[in-house]
C-alpha cells in the first residue's frame, strides 16, 4: 500500500484526506478511491485537472502515485485571466481618453 494525500479547495472550505492505495494506482483512481466526491457532490472527478504538489499532471489516468504524493484537484477557472486583463486594460484606456 502507498500512503498519499488528496486535497480539494472549494470556495468555502478545504479538505485534505490521507489515503492508502495499492501500489500501481493511477492518480485519478486514487482520487476516486479517496471518497472526496462524497463531500463535494458538484465535483466531476473525471473532468477535473489533477496535480501533485502544485504541478499539473498531463495524464492523471496513467501517472502512478508515489509514496507521500499530495494529489490536488483543481477547480475550473471562472474567468480566463488573459481575458480579464484585456478587459481591464481596455477599461483603463477608455478612462484615460475620457479624462483627456
Amino acid at each position: 500500500m502507498v500512503e498519499i494525500e488528496v486535497v480539494y479547495a472549494a470556495v468555502d472550505r478545504q479538505v485534505l484526506l490521507g489515503v492508502a492505495v495499492p501500489v500501481g494506482t493511477s492518480l485519478r483512481a486514487a482520487v476516486q478511491a479517496s471518497g472526496i466526491a462524497g463531500q463535494f457532490p458538484q465535483l466531476v472527478l473525471a473532468e477535473c485537472p489533477l496535480g501533485v504538489f502544485g504541478k499539473v499532471v498531463t495524464d492523471p489516468d496513467v501517472r502512478v502515485v508515489q509514496p507521500g504524493d499530495r494529489i490536488e484537484i483543481y477547480r475550473p477557472l471562472l474567468a480566463d485571466p488573459k481575458e480579464v486583463r484585456r478587459l481591464r486594460a481596455a477599461k483603463a484606456a477608455m478612462a484615460r481618453q475620457q479624462n483627456s
